[in-house]
């Protein structure tokens, strides 16, 4: 009796009621002076360490209501890292078996993590890059082992950025924002923010950075076209900027020594891009992705040991 007198006094959530309203945090020493702000949406502080925690849920959630699936099914996705560390603590909370599918340069942290979690790890060819763990995710699911989520192709992916990472941003700033920043990878988080905030303010200029050719920076992809995502609409993105390796790589450092972020390099090219941004317009309110943390990098050699 007395336990029971207990739970219902103690309504308290579960780890995934703590997924989303991420800080928004001013860059105070980067910038140049200006009559700019550059903010940054620190996802890392997610329960698994990225943006990519918001579309893993939503994707489980979201097929798990359609019927799609249930609790003790065999999930499978092919993943460059964070989708999949995301993915591995939303099975867990929810219940299911995840299979991931990775290229084997992928860092010895992210499929640490995934196997802490209790996801099954399949590795392809570096060479092979994420195109053949996509072909190699659809053949298991054609041999039965499992549903493909598709983070791809699903719309529950950018509907995560819709109905949380964008109305975060608009409220943040106080409808103040002027540019958004993301680096495309997924492309969901470009997506579903663009698609957010073009219904609040039209004028609000929405950008992507992707790697240059022959760059290669962690969660951040040019895609061939027969790959590219199908939740990609081109129109919702105002402009593409291209970054180098060693620039994004550079400001990552940055981020940690002159800001005490902590991130990931995909972020130090989405706040490089944001920084290249700021030197062409004034009184603007510029806000970057900072997709995840640092410490999952520290076998890459970016950082200085």
């Amino acid at each position: 009796m007395k336990e029971k007198n207990i739970k219902n006094m103690l309504s308290l959530p579960t780890i995934e009621a703590f997924v989303g309203n991420t800080p928004l945090v001013k860059l105070q020493r980067i910038p140049k002076k200006s009559s700019n702000v550059i903010l940054g949406k620190l996802e890392g502080n997610n329960p698994a360490g990225s943006v990519k925690d918001r579309p893993a849920l939503s994707m489980i959630k979201h097929a798990e209501a359609r019927g799609e699936i249930k609790p003790g099914d065999t999930l499978i996705e092919a993943t460059s890292g964070n989708t999949g560390i995301a993915l591995a603590m939303a099975a867990a909370i929810r219940g299911y078996r995840m299979i991931l599918v990775m290229p084997e340069n992928m860092s010895i942290e992210r499929r640490a993590v995934m196997k802490a979690f209790g996801a099954d790890i399949i590795l392809t060819s570096s060479d092979g890059s994420m195109e053949e763990a996509i072909d190699v995710s659809r053949e298991l699911q054609k041999k039965g082992k499992g549903k493909i989520l598709d983070q791809f192709a699903n719309p529950d992916n950018p509907r995560s950025h819709y109905e949380g990472t964008g109305p975060e941003l608009w409220k943040g700033t106080n409808g103040k924002i002027t540019h958004f920043v993301s680096a495309m990878g997924t492309t969901g988080t470009i997506m579903g923010v663009s698609h957010f905030l073009k219904e609040m303010n039209s004028d609000i200029q929405i950008i992507g950075v992707q790697p240059e050719d022959g760059a290669r920076i962690p969660g951040i992809r040019r895609w061939p076209d027969e790959y590219m995502p199908k939740i990609f609409e081109p129109a919702r993105v105002d402009r593409i900027i291209d970054v180098t390796q060693e620039l994004a790589e550079n400001t990552t450092i940055a981020l940690g020594k002159r800001e005490g972020i902590f991130a990931g390099i995909s972020s130090g090219g989405s706040v490089a891009a944001a920084l290249q941004i700021s030197n062409e317009v004034e009184n603007a309110v510029i806000v970057s992705i900072i997709c995840d943390r640092g410490d999952r990098y520290l076998s890459t050699n970016v950082f200085p040991k």
